[in-house]
């Protein structure tokens, strides 16, 4: 069924009205380096752990025009993007279709940004506006009938008009072949967002930003810059911090663990994402031991399928499909206590129907709620991001304000706390 962007411009739904729950795993290399009996597993693995997005690029980054994939075949002949060599993107064609047998959508990058703007990478460089036209609709064409996402850009921003030139003949390509029936993002590089440089044309559909691979990255700031943009569009964290993945690129003694991928993902639905994606240093690039590693990888990406993070995500899925999902905002008013910054941020988002607010404090802090700002009678209950359980937290009257303390507190001991009116 097709996916669309929502009557308020805020989040995504099907076009019959139900609401689509954008969660990523990114998985850059899946097309390139798996064959189709590792795709499977990957995919009815991240099926069973409730994503219901997997993003991936037709042409990778790893050497991903030179480097064939695994029945030896190359994506383009001669370097050419008018000249798409059929048997490689059958390879696609079959993994596309199982994930949709599988439940989920591919958001697929036509290309990582290296073959357009090389700056760092292997390269070449093989886009040229004519060239991106042409690419652009016949992989539009080719996937048309699929349940796909395209997502331009490829960790990189547009530096020169002939970048945004080869960004637009793309996204003009696609729209040739699939017309509205398909969304198109744009991932850029760290520390920016697709806002900062195609907000305003009509070929994107949502915003995407890239915060970076850092503990504790305050990705909230970039959510909330993109949410008050206008015209309004959905926004979302794209590129947070990766499982298992150096701090800050720094050496392997500091990696980020599976806290830090929730507080990443909480904090940007409670500041206004309509969805989010999580990722893994050793899934990004399938790493096997006898491959090369980059950026430090140490864990067969079979193994690291299972790291706790990746099982973890699907409970802020869960919980805020219970609520009417369209009327989440942003709300840090209703808390009458610091919000604290980094590790121990605490965010807050509020239901405009009345049917309550959900409060995240990363590091297990204590909070107070201003319950005047809610509709009563309250019922609250704590929301174990670790576990997804529920534990009642008392009843309560919508009036004066109220302290409420997670049941544990520390670095690794988040907690969220829903309010429902009964």
């Amino acid at each position: 069924m097709r996916i669309c962007v929502s009557d308020n411009r805020r989040f995504l739904q099907y076009e019959n009205g139900k609401p689509y729950f954008y969660l990523a795993d990114t998985a850059w290399e899946l097309f390139h380096r798996l064959n189709r009996e590792e795709a499977e597993f990957y995919l009815s693995t991240r099926a069973a752990q409730g994503f219901t997005v997997v993003q991936a690029a037709a042409l990778a980054e790893l050497d991903g025009l030179h480097t064939p994939n695994p029945y030896g075949d190359l994506p383009l002949k001669g370097n050419d993007p008018k000249k798409p060599n059929d048997a490689y993107f059958a390879h696609i064609d079959y993994i596309v279709n199982r994930a949709e047998q599988h439940g989920i959508t591919i958001a697929m990058l036509p290309t990582w940004g290296d073959k357009w703007n090389k700056k760092w990478g292997v390269g070449p460089e093989v886009f040229t506006p004519e060239n991106a036209l042409s690419y652009g609709e016949w992989i539009g064409r080719r996937y048309q009938a699929n349940s796909i996402i395209w997502v331009l850009g490829g960790d990189r921003a547009p530096e020169t008009p002939g970048h945004y030139a080869v960004t637009r003949a793309l996204a003009q390509g696609i729209r040739l072949s699939v017309g509205s029936s398909q969304l198109i993002s744009y991932h850029s590089w760290g520390g920016t967002s697709s806002g900062d440089y195609f907000h305003s044309e009509a070929w994107l559909d949502f915003n995407m930003c890239q915060t970076g691979h850092k503990r504790n990255r305050e990705n909230w700031r970039s959510i909330a810059a993109d949410y008050s943009r206008t015209p309004v569009k959905p926004c979302m964290d794209a590129e947070p911090g990766y499982e298992n993945i150096p701090d800050d690129f720094k050496g392997v003694d500091l990696r980020l663990q599976a806290h830090h991928c929730r507080k990443s993902l909480y904090w940007a639905l409670l500041s206004g994402a309509h969805g989010h994606t999580y990722g893994c240093n050793d899934i990004w690039q399938m790493w096997t031991p006898e491959r090369k590693s980059t950026i430090y990888a140490d864990t067969p990406w079979q193994k690291a399928v299972h790291f706790p993070g990746a099982g973890q995500m699907q409970y802020a899925k869960k919980l805020l499909l219970t609520k009417n999902y369209f009327s989440r905002v942003p709300d840090q008013s209703i808390l009458i206590s610091p919000a604290y910054t980094e590790g121990n941020y605490i965010s807050a988002a509020r239901f405009t129907d009345g049917t309550g607010a959900i409060v995240y404090s990363a590091a297990g802090r204590a909070f107070t709620v201003e319950l005047s700002k809610l509709s009563g009678p309250i019922h609250a209950q704590w929301y174990n991001p670790r576990t997804g359980s529920l534990s009642s937290a008392g009843n309560y009257s919508a009036s004066g304000s109220t302290e409420f303390v997670p049941p544990t507190s520390g670095d690794t001991e988040d907690w969220a706390l829903r309010l429902s009116a009964r």
